[in-house]
């Protein structure tokens, strides 16, 4: 067979983007494991944050959207690589915090073992806020910050500002146009699909489309949405 090099692996990404470990090997040239995973080493690639990190791709930044997520499938890779870390980015980052139940329905995975043990690290910190736990940036005023923001979203979805501004019929009519083409997405997959809509439309509109309409019955039911 011809000297493999980690161009070999690089090749077979260009014609599958999501591949097994079997995949690599065979593309090596039936190379052993630790043989295949010292190539590995030499190219850019990630391992998926959900099936137990059993499928690979080359890291493109090109194919994550804006929370540096990319799925094929029901497939899901993080530019974090882990799924605690594209965790603590997504709540470091996040502008009014996140509950459990937001990141499940981004990240299409349970999170609510993974949030606890972050806030036990002290990675990230967790306030309650209208009965429901929202995750806050550690520094306390950064978090501050989100905490704040978010409880000015609470009130203006309770005064009816939201129904105006944020949720209008326009809003409604895209999410559940999606919806109708594609059955079976969650609020992730359809802010995915409106991606480049103008004004944006956010996943905490979605999310509470699918609360206020009761589509939680589309696609796979998360955990507790408490925590």
């Amino acid at each position: 067979m011809d000297r493999r090099t980690p161009e070999m692996l690089l090749q077979l990404f260009q014609t599958k983007e999501v591949a097994t470990l079997d995949d690599l090997q065979n593309s090596l040239g039936q190379a052993s494991r630790a043989t295949t995973f010292r190539y590995l080493k030499q190219v850019q690639y990630l391992r998926s944050y959900n099936h137990n990190g059993r499928y690979y791709t080359h890291r493109d930044p090109a194919l994550f959207d804006r929370f540096g997520l990319y799925s094929r499938g029901n497939i899901h890779f993080s530019r974090d690589g882990t799924l605690g870390d594209t965790l603590k980015r997504l709540v470091g980052e996040s502008e009014a915090g996140w509950t459990q139940r937001e990141l499940q329905a981004l990240l299409r995975v349970r999170v609510q073992v993974l949030l606890l043990r972050a806030v036990r690290q002290e990675a990230i910190r967790r306030e309650t806020v209208s009965g429901l736990y929202l995750y806050l940036h550690i520094d306390p005023a950064i978090g501050e910050i989100q905490l704040q923001r978010r409880q000015e979203r609470i009130s203006a979805q309770q005064s009816g500002e939201t129904a105006i501004v944020r949720l209008d019929d326009s809003v409604i009519i895209q999410v559940l146009l999606i919806l109708i083409r594609h059955p079976g997405s969650r609020p992730a997959n359809v802010v995915r699909a409106l991606r480049g809509h103008s004004p944006p439309i956010g996943l905490d509109q979605v999310v509470e489309i699918f609360t206020r309409y009761d589509l939680e019955d589309i696609g796979k039911k998360g955990g507790s949405t408490n925590c």
